[in-house]
């Protein structure tokens, strides 16, 4: 998962200490005319993460679902990262199925029923009659066949 930094100086040097991509506010302003590079920029991350100075000139800037998370010079850039990148992202809309990421090659068997687990638990925890209102619950690896599981 693409992360990029949009931040003041402080923000860019721990940036360039974690080896994550960043940009400063003056690279921002140039992007700002060219809407063409805004969405090639917004394409081209995952997420973003703004410092507290940088985050109220970009409103809107990256269009919906990229807004940044903000963050302060107190916070550690570090744990703010791979809180963002542990983020799970439930979208509904006019349809009533959805699918969600829950695991990677790279991750044990536990790791995956956690994750499972937890992301379910939340989404009904979400829902007004929780149980009730799930009908089917398929669980599917990128090219197999679906497993339902409730």
């Amino acid at each position: 998962m693409k992360v990029c930094m949009l931040g003041d100086a402080q923000h860019v040097e721990e940036a360039k200490a974690l080896n994550l991509e960043y940009m400063e506010v003056e690279s921002l302003k140039k992007l700002n005319k060219n809407k063409k590079l805004v969405k090639k920029l917004a394409k081209s991350y995952h997420a973003f993460l703004a410092s507290e100075s940088v985050i109220k000139q970009i409103p809107r800037l990256l269009g919906p679902g990229k807004f940044p998370t903000l963050v302060s010079h107190q916070e550690s850039l570090e744990a703010k990262v791979n809180e963002v990148k542990a983020t799970v992202k439930f979208q509904l809309k006019k349809v009533l199925c959805m699918g969600v990421a829950v695991g990677n090659l790279d991750m044990d068997d536990k790791q995956v029923f956690q994750n499972v687990q937890m992301s379910i638990n939340f989404l009904v925890s979400l829902l007004k009659k929780n149980w009730q209102n799930v009908k089917v619950l398929n669980l599917k690896t990128t090219m197999g066949t679906p497993v339902r599981i409730f």
